[in-house]
């Protein structure tokens, strides 16, 4: 009766314990969002953020106004056909660098690989912005976030 007891005991801390894990998993998953986009740092946030969220509309807003902006379902086959694939590529967004009308934003990617024994390696890169109409936006995001063909002169054979 006495080891009953004990065994019970037993059994409900470790469901507590699972009930605990789990509680902490879902509360603290995707602690990710939206900050304000003030900031050329908070502009990069955003776009990468709607980017990985699939608010592929949402994403495009962040684009520059120049020549040769791609049309927005370009913009959005490039991810969907897998031209740009930010899937298992973690980013820091560092410090800009204003000059007048034109920022840069330093970022570290992280690219992991498949095997267990192998750890993940950063990247330095940078992301280039234009103030337009008093908001930054986007002329130029690393490869897993950006098309190399948006921006360029159509090929005209």
């Amino acid at each position: 009766m006495k080891q009953d007891r004990f065994l019970t005991g037993i059994l409900i801390g470790i469901g507590a314990l699972i009930l605990l894990a789990l509680g902490l998993f879902f509360v603290r998953q995707d602690q990710r969002g939206y900050v304000a986009e003030d900031t050329p740092e908070g502009v990069v946030n955003n776009y990468v953020l709607a980017v990985l969220n699939k608010d592929y509309e949402k994403a495009y807003g962040y684009l520059a106004d120049m020549k040769y902006k791609p049309e927005y379902e370009d913009f959005r086959q490039s991810f969907l056909s897998g031209m740009v694939s930010p899937d298992n590529v973690g980013m820091d967004i560092g410090d800009s660098q204003i000059a007048g009308d034109e920022a840069s934003v330093d970022l570290t990617l992280y690219y992991s690989y498949n095997d267990p024994f192998t750890t993940r390696y950063g990247n330095p890169d940078r992301a280039l912005l234009v103030e337009q109409n008093g908001e930054w936006k986007l002329s130029f995001m690393p490869y897993n976030f950006w098309d190399f063909n948006w921006y360029q002169e159509p090929y005209k054979p």
